[in-house]
């Protein structure tokens, strides 16, 4: 599986936009450590669904980017699920290299584990969606 914003050229990624749900507990401590990394890429993180968000991204589904990562580039490459986490580790100079082996049909499954984990981790400690789910127009 080619990733594209692996590549060089007129896609080139300059900067992402890491959408992030800001009552998750796994999804802050994420953010955390994202910021905490040396960063070859500039990663602005924003939580989901924030005014900030809705600004910056008006024809964007905010309801959905709180029920999966959801990362944009600075060219309007729409990254989630996933390839949001490979493109976020892409970013990350201590991790680059493991992003492009995760790209590959050999490191999909590996993606799908951690993915699958995290979600299990996010049901058990994040609260209920409820009515914070339900992103104003």
């Amino acid at each position: 599986m080619s990733h594209p914003a692996l590549h060089s050229g007129d896609t080139a990624v300059r900067k992402l936009t890491v959408l992030y749900d800001a009552q998750c507990p796994l999804c802050v401590h994420l953010r955390h450590w994202l910021r905490g990394q040396r960063q070859l890429v500039p990663l602005d993180l924003v939580p989901a669904a924030s005014a900030a968000a809705r600004e910056r991204y008006p024809g964007l589904d905010h309801h959905s980017t709180l029920r999966e990562i959801t990362v944009i580039g600075d060219r309007g490459q729409i990254y989630r699920g996933p390839a949001a986490w490979i493109v976020c580790l892409w970013a990350l100079a201590a991790h680059r290299p493991k992003a492009h082996w995760l790209a590959t049909p050999a490191g999909a499954p590996f993606v799908r584990v951690a993915m699958l984990t995290a979600a299990k981790y996010r049901d058990v400690t994040a609260p209920p969606c409820g009515e914070r789910c339900a992103v104003p127009g």
